[in-house]
């Protein structure tokens, strides 16, 4: 959980707009593993606020206008002014690691959790969500020449996908538990006006 709510506060620090993608593999004779992650970030200013009707004005940097009304959820909407940034980001993990069966953790179970953050009361708005899904999945086949494997999930369902790294396929074997955590995280802050 500790780690999940690290992941939404970094992604609560992010500026600017911006797609990253990363995708690292394990090289050598360790275990197969590998992970992706893909963060894209943007901003809006405000342009208008109407703060008993609840209704924000915020135009894009493309310059595109749209009006929201804001939920009473929102404890510190007051604390939002014209001319102020509201920065957005969202961040995908995909991790996943190789084991042979009867190693590590034997469970069918689909895992989950989840994290919200937010701003204390009076301070600018800004919050967060996150949540993260652990399972194994069995291989059920590999197909070299297509660079593809069959993986039998938690539930019984059979998913036939292509490897982003094929040369992994051939250090696998069917069988295998394929062990993968999936993160997503969602942030929202409001950065003052610039002066």
């Amino acid at each position: 959980m500790r780690k999940l709510a690290i992941a939404v506060s970094v992604v609560l620090s992010l500026m600017g707009a911006h797609a990253v993608l990363a995708d690292q593999h394990k090289a050598g004779g360790g275990p197969v593993k590998g992970e992706i992650s893909q963060a894209v970030e943007t901003q809006a200013t405000v342009m208008a606020i109407d703060q008993k009707k609840r209704m924000v004005t915020l135009k894009s940097p493309e310059g595109n206008e749209s009006t929201f009304q804001v939920d009473k959820r929102v404890r510190n909407l007051p604390q939002v002014k014209v001319g102020d940034v509201i920065q957005f980001a969202y961040v995908q993990h995909v991790a996943w690691q190789v084991r042979k069966p009867g190693e590590g953790a034997a469970s069918s179970d689909v895992q989950t959790e989840g994290v919200t953050v937010r701003s204390q009361s009076g301070e600018r708005p800004a919050g967060g969500v996150g949540q993260r899904v652990t399972f194994a999945a069995t291989i059920e086949a590999i197909d070299l020449e297509k660079g593809t494997v069959t993986l039998k999930g938690p539930r019984g369902n059979s998913e036939t996908i292509k490897a982003r790294n094929p040369a992994n396929l051939k250090k696998a074997k069917v069988g295998d538990v394929l062990d993968i955590t999936y993160t997503e995280a969602v942030g929202i802050k409001v950065v003052a006006a610039p002066k």
